[in-house]
């Protein structure tokens, strides 16, 4: 072991990790980061399509999965999107907003990675990486991690979500050394998957439309994606947090329709068929195959002139587009899920603080713990509020 034990020791070189170190050491704090990668914010490299979706205007708790939805009030609520956006803005990084709120480098996240490596020298930080993190001791109020001690240690490895990257579970095993619930990690912000009779739907692999999804009472409105697995999307995506197996999604495929549209179509249009209707708000390929189910065995009868058909008959159809459940049977897992839900229990946690309330010294953060966010930004924004606010609370404020 080292002489002369560090303040802090943060297990991992993620966003969190690296915005934990920086608030510490620039608070005067002696801190090292250990990191198994050869390198720092390897996933940050590759959010965004590479341009990294930093943040999102609109973040704030209930945008936030937990067991405790009111767990991330507090950091949230001293370290919002502005506080990251001028620290973004005083590094003359360009960045502009997208849909929802959500914010992107211009350029590349290779200017997010270099800001906060700078932020971490201007705290003198110290770095490992390539480095195991191996056995952890707990001796005299010091941790003990691949031959360095400290009076604190951070667990900011993140979740096992894209394991191509070495994400893993370790955070979980560290977790549980020193006594503390794990919430069952599962994927978050992940594709659908399709079997039974939607498997039908692979067949429209790459078409995509704007839809609501819901599951339960929550509801997105967003692109929803058909892939030669099942479905994926920003909507999907979205839904997928609260999706649980055996649960169905139920997705509205004209969610800007009127009430009575087919009929007002009718009207308007007697010739028309259901297809030509229908494919007036849905892609060809999409209006086709629904048709075509909600005709079970009858030919043709999609190219019926809407004048031939009843009112009733009519309604029905609207309705089914309005809901039409689907029942997936799983998810593409951690390979192609973006964060994991789950995690470190908040209930072991200091809200302010994030330190364990059995483990005086053991803080865990960003998505190690059991606060996951909606798609767009919004877990990046976690990851700098617990960061900064385990960082403050390693330097004593």
């Amino acid at each position: 072991m080292t002489s002369s034990p560090y303040d802090a020791i943060i297990l991992g070189a993620g966003g969190a990790g690296l915005m934990c170190a920086a608030t510490a050491g620039q608070l005067g704090q002696h801190v090292l980061v250990i990191d198994h990668a050869d390198a720092p914010g390897k996933k940050i490299l590759i959010s965004g399509g590479g341009r990294c979706n930093f943040t999102n205007i609109h973040a704030q708790a209930d945008r936030y999965l937990s067991a405790n939805p009111h767990f991330a009030k507090s950091a949230l609520g001293r370290y919002r999107p502005a506080d990251f956006i001028a620290l973004v803005d005083r590094y003359g990084i360009g960045w502009h907003e997208k849909t929802l709120g959500q914010l992107f480098c211009d350029d590349s996240a290779r200017q997010i990675v270099a800001m906060l490596m700078d932020e971490c020298a201007r705290g003198g930080v110290d770095f490992a990486f390539s480095t195991a993190i191996g056995e952890i001791t707990h001796h005299d109020g010091l941790f003990g991690v691949a031959g360095h001690q400290a009076r604190a240690l951070v667990i900011a490895t993140g979740g096992p979500s894209i394991p191509k990257m070495g994400a893993s579970g370790i955070a979980y095993d560290i977790a549980r050394r020193f006594g503390l619930k794990v919430v069952e990690p599962r994927p978050a912000l992940v594709p659908l998957t399709l079997g039974g009779n939607d498997i039908l739907f692979r067949d429209l692999s790459g078409v995509s439309a704007e839809v609501e999804a819901r599951t339960g009472k929550t509801r997105f409105r967003e692109a929803a994606l058909f892939t030669h697995r099942g479905l994926s999307g920003p909507a999907i995506l979205q839904i997928s947090s609260y999706w649980r197996h055996g649960e169905a999604i139920d997705i509205n495929f004209a969610p800007d329709a009127p009430q009575d549209w087919l009929r007002q179509i009718k009207r308007d249009k007697p010739k028309a068929t259901l297809k030509g209707a229908v494919s007036m708000r849905l892609p060809d390929r999409l209006s086709a195959a629904l048709v075509e189910r909600l005709s079970g065995d009858e030919t043709n009868w999609g190219l019926i002139p809407l004048a031939d058909m009843r009112d009733a008959h009519l309604r029905q159809v609207e309705e089914r587009l309005g809901h039409w459940v689907f029942y997936p049977n799983g998810t593409e897992g951690y390979a192609k899920a973006e964060v994991t839900a789950g995690g470190i229990s908040t209930a072991e946690l200091s809200q302010r603080s994030l330190e364990a309330n059995k483990v005086p010294g053991l803080y865990a953060i960003g998505e190690a713990v059991d606060v996951t966010g909606w798609l767009g930004g919004y877990n990046f924004q976690w990851a700098w509020a617990s960061g900064v606010a385990a960082g403050q609370a390693i330097a004593g404020q």
